[in-house]
């Protein structure tokens, strides 16, 4: 059974910082690329962040300088460091996990965590 478990979201000031972390489990970890994606009220599923099997990263414009994708494979798990929080990052953060084969694709989704950008 997959299981891709999402921490680290809140409340936090305009300027702040959170980080996110994603625990994954019943996958083969260092073989899925992972990514962040974020969904405010009223708008689509959105990539913020990924990070390839092999570290390669890849950010939306609208978090470039200001967010941070990383992995630990050791640990199953994904990060993501958020520097400089503006409102407009306000939205449910879900986590990823893409697999591409030669025949197949698959796609795990976290439940999401809540992040909430306010003074």
């Amino acid at each position: 059974q997959v299981q891709l478990v999402e921490s680290g979201g809140g409340l936090v000031q305009p300027g702040g910082s959170l980080r996110l972390s994603c625990a994954a489990s019943g996958i083969t970890f260092n073989m899925y690329a992972m990514a962040w994606y974020r969904q405010a009220p009223g708008n689509q599923r959105a990539l913020a962040a990924a990070i390839t099997s092999g570290g390669s990263t890849n950010y939306a414009d609208s978090v470039k300088g200001r967010f941070t994708i990383s992995r630990d494979n050791a640990k199953n798990t994904v990060y993501l460091q958020m520097s400089n929080l503006k409102p407009e990052d306000t939205a449910v953060y879900y986590c990823n996990a893409h697999y591409s084969g030669i025949t197949r694709q698959l796609d795990y989704w976290g439940q999401g965590t809540q992040v909430t950008v306010s003074s």
